[in-house]
């Protein structure tokens, strides 16, 4: 499983991401751009992630390292967010409500 730092995901450019994250998290502050797939409906909405390149976050890591795990596996071309949302607010890089 490939994973970038939230350095490369605030220099990375065209690459679609998705938060993980139940709704009420990502609506209390997301990375700019970021699309909601909540983790516990991930798996009924698979045909809504990118069949391009994408980048999977949640707060910590876990859980989008768990998503990335699973779709790397079946062929997505899937990175992982080390250090999440929190490590990216942590930056100091903006967030959308």
């Amino acid at each position: 499983m490939k994973t970038i730092t939230v350095q490369q995901l605030h220099e990375s450019t065209g690459v679609p991401l998705i938060d993980v994250r139940e709704t009420h998290e990502f609506d209390a502050g997301h990375v700019p751009g970021a699309v909601n797939i909540p983790f516990s409906t991930w798996r009924d909405r698979v045909d809504e992630f990118p069949t391009e390149p994408f980048h999977v976050i949640c707060e910590l890591g876990g859980r989008s390292a768990s998503v990335a795990r699973k779709l790397d596996a079946a062929g997505y071309d899937v990175t992982d967010v080390a250090g999440g949302t929190a490590e990216w607010v942590e930056q100091g890089f903006p967030v959308e409500r």
